[in-house]
Formats: C-alpha cells, sequence, structure tokens
C-alpha cells in the first residue's frame, strides 16, 4: 500500500511510502462537512445562513447582530449551538432541525468516493458537530450512505463539539475504538488535536479557510497532523490500493 497527496496546483499525486500505523488501520473516523464532500460544493454557505437567521429571530436583533453573535460563538464555544446554550439556554433540537433543512443537491454524487471507502479495509464511522439527519441527507447524496457503521453527531456527543477532548473518549469507548489503530480524517486542524494526543493517525483534508487551518487555527505548526492531502476520494483510492 501507499500514502498519497495532491499537489496544491493540481490533481497530481504524490506518492510516498505507507506508514505502518496507516497500513494496520482498523477504524477509519470521518468528519462530515467540507471532507467527505469538497468544500467547493459550498454547502455549508446554507447551513451558516440559517445559523445567522435562526440567531436573529430568535433574539430578535437584526441579520448583522446575528452575525457578530455567532462567530463569537464559533470561536469562543467551538460551535454557534455550543455558546447558545451555555450562554442562552437555547434548546438545541429546533435550533439544528432549522439550521440542517436544506437543500444537498449542491453535492455531487460520488461513485468513486463510495468505491474507495467500500474497499477501504477496516470500520469507517462518520464523527460529525452537525446531526445525525444531516449526516444522513448528505451521505445519501453523495451515494455513501451505505458505507458507514455508524454516524457519532452532536446529539451523541452529549452536545459537546469538537475539539473538546471529551466527546473523543465517549466515540472511542462506545464503539470500542484502539486509538492506536485508528485513523481521523478532517477539514478543521484544530479538531485532530484530541485526535492525535489518543494516539490516532490524523489526515488533514487541506483548507485555506483561516479557521481551518494548522497554522491559524489555534494549534500551532500542524505537528499534530500524519497526512495532509487536497483530494479525499483521490487519496482513499491510493490507500485502498
Amino acid at each position: 500500500m501507499r500514502r498519497s497527496g495532491l499537489r496544491a496546483g493540481g490533481r497530481s499525486p504524490i506518492v510516498q511510502p505507507m506508514t505502518a500505523s496507516l497500513r494496520d488501520t482498523g477504524v477509519w473516523i470521518f468528519d462530515l462537512d467540507n471532507t467527505l464532500y469538497p468544500a467547493s460544493c459550498n454547502l455549508f454557505a446554507q447551513v451558516d445562513r440559517r445559523i445567522g437567521d435562526f440567531i436573529a429571530g430568535h433574539f430578535g436583533i437584526t441579520y448583522d447582530e446575528a452575525r457578530v453573535m455567532q462567530k463569537r460563538f464559533f470561536r469562543e464555544h467551538g460551535t454557534t449551538l455550543r455558546g447558545l446554550m451555555v450562554e442562552h439556554d437555547v434548546d438545541p433540537v429546533p435550533f439544528l432541525d432549522y439550521v440542517h433543512d436544506i437543500d444537498v443537491s449542491p453535492v455531487a454524487p460520488c461513485p468513486g468516493l463510495a468505491d474507495a471507502l467500500n474497499r477501504l479495509p477496516g470500520r469507517k464511522i462518520i464523527y460529525t458537530n452537525g446531526s445525525v439527519r444531516h449526516a444522513e441527507n448528505v451521505t445519501r447524496q453523495l451515494g455513501i450512505d451505505g458505507c458507514f457503521e455508524a454516524t457519532f453527531g452532536i446529539i451523541e456527543a452529549g452536545y459537546v463539539p469538537k475539539p473538546d477532548p471529551r466527546p473523543y473518549d465517549i466515540l472511542v469507548d462506545h464503539y470500542g475504538i484502539d486509538p492506536a489503530r485508528a485513523c481521523m480524517v478532517e477539514d478543521i486542524a484544530r479538531n485532530l488535536v484530541p485526535a492525535h494526543a489518543l494516539g490516532m493517525t490524523t489526515v488533514w483534508v487541506r483548507s485555506e479557510a483561516d479557521w481551518a487551518r494548522p497554522d491559524q487555527g489555534g494549534v500551532g505548526t500542524g505537528r499534530h497532523i500524519d497526512h495532509t492531502v487536497d483530494d479525499l476520494p483521490a487519496w482513499l483510492e491510493e490507500v485502498a490500493g
């Protein structure tokens, strides 16, 4: 087996020897948004807009005022929902129902991803700060809904979002995961810090968003990242062999 990344400026693979930790992976843990589908779909922009609309309606403020509150919650609490719950005791159920009521058609079905996931040895689990319902809608659109053993969402995490270490421990315990034989794939670099601390192999799906980058996301130089890729389906094709 081989490890591959993709050159930032194109689609040419960079092939390197596969590390033992990746070759022996028994459980693959995938983030959902901007990871299993490309950020270029701009799907999360719909969620982002609806979060602002929810806050504006809930507090009776302008959308611009809501955006300021929304981004502060994200910075300080990991997700806007966590900030709303901690600071204002907002019921998470109507919030999640509202913000995930989106059109997933911008996400194109990806048979290549489905094929790579099906050939990838080991268990596959989705771990998302979103809801299971949202994950089901997106994976169905991608055509990969039958590829995963389970989805561990924000409700299952007790509404505690990544990168708080506590839900990672819950995930590991609930699914009987040996971190030394697990690999976590994420687009937000700081969310890989607890995974690395547990002993997991980490894969960062490269993002140019400031809050997602290892050098600007509050986690230093990215030494907690073992592999960086630009095209996840192509990389998984290399891994699956």
